[in-house]
C-alpha cells in the first residue's frame, strides 16, 4: 500500500513538467480564422467611412495642450475590440463544406446576412452538424483571444489579403496555397 502510494505520490510530482497541448484540426482553425476575418471586414464596410474618432495621447504638453489625431471610427481599437467581442458568435452560420469534386475541406458561410443576396448554394456539399458550430466558435474565441494584436495592427496598416496575412503568414493556420472563399 505505501508503494502505491508513493507511486502516485511520484506521479503527481511528474504531470506538471510534461504538459501535453492538443493538436489543433488545421481545417477548423483555418476556416474560424478566415471566417473571423470575413465577419469583421464585413462590419468594417458597414460604418460610414466619414465617421471619425478622436485618439490621441494623455500626456499634456509643457504649453498645456493634448495631442489628438482623428481615425476613421472602423480603424480604432475601441471600435474593432467591440466588434471581436461578439464576432465568434456569428460562426453558426458557418458549416463544414466538402467540394465535391476535389473532396477539399473548408468551412464557408452557408446563411445570407441581413439584406444580402447569396446566389445559388448546393445543400448538399455541407455537413451539418448541430457540434461544428460550437467547435467553430470555440476556435475563433481562441484566435481572437491569441492574435487580437495583430489583428489590430493589421487593420491600422489597411493591410491587403488580411485574412492571408492573419491565417497564412502571422497564424500559420492555413497554408498559403489555400485560397478558399467564404
Amino acid at each position: 500500500m505505501e508503494i502505491l502510494v508513493l507511486q502516485f505520490g511520484l506521479l503527481l510530482l511528474l504531470l506538471p513538467n510534461h504538459c501535453v497541448e492538443g493538436k489543433r484540426d488545421p481545417v477548423l482553425y483555418c476556416g474560424a480564422c478566415r471566417a473571423l476575418v470575413d465577419e469583421l471586414l464585413f462590419e468594417i464596410k458597414k460604418v460610414n467611412p466619414k465617421r471619425t474618432t478622436e485618439v490621441g495621447s494623455f500626456r499634456i504638453s509643457p504649453d498645456g495642450t493634448q495631442e489628438k489625431n482623428k481615425i476613421p471610427l472602423a480603424k480604432s481599437e475601441s471600435y474593432l475590440t467591440e466588434v471581436l467581442e461578439n464576432i465568434c458568435d456569428r460562426m453558426n452560420d458557418y458549416s463544414l463544406h466538402v467540394d465535391p469534386e476535389t473532396q477539399e475541406k473548408s468551412y464557408k458561410r452557408f446563411a445570407p446576412r441581413d439584406g444580402e443576396q447569396m446566389g445559388s448554394i448546393d445543400f448538399n456539399s455541407f455537413q451539418f452538424n448541430p457540434d461544428t458550430s460550437n467547435y467553430l466558435k470555440f476556435a475563433c474565441e481562441s484566435v481572437v483571444e491569441d492574435y487580437e494584436d495583430e489583428i489590430l495592427s493589421l487593420i491600422a496598416q489597411e493591410a491587403d489579403s488580411l485574412a492571408d496575412k492573419l491565417c497564412s503568414e502571422k497564424s500559420g493556420f492555413c497554408q498559403v496555397s489555400s485560397h478558399a472563399e467564404l
